[in-house]
């Protein structure tokens, strides 16, 4: 799986398209933050849609930082999302 880094707010964080598949799934796509490891680490989960039909590896790479961390500013903590384990 692609992964990137990115520096938000002087914190490296790790992105991984989420692989989670919604029932929009040809059109919309999730991302996972994460920063830190083990007990220290936190998770932020966020959708998007990319510009024109891609894969997810291949619209994550072709993002630009300003891209990712604006997505970011819209993520949301991974307690609340099913990509992260979540169940209502």
């Amino acid at each position: 799986m692609p992964t990137r880094r990115v520096e938000i707010d002087g914190r490296q964080w790790q992105v991984y398209p989420s692989g989670y598949v919604t029932q929009y799934d040809a059109d919309e796509f999730g991302l996972i933050f994460v920063h830190g490891v083990a007990d220290a680490r936190e998770v932020r989960i966020t959708r998007y849609s990319p510009a024109g039909a891609r894969s997810r590896e291949q619209s994550l790479a072709e993002m630009t930082d300003a891209e990712v961390r604006r997505l970011f500013g819209m993520s949301q903590p991974s307690a609340t999302s099913p990509e992260a384990g979540y169940a209502s």
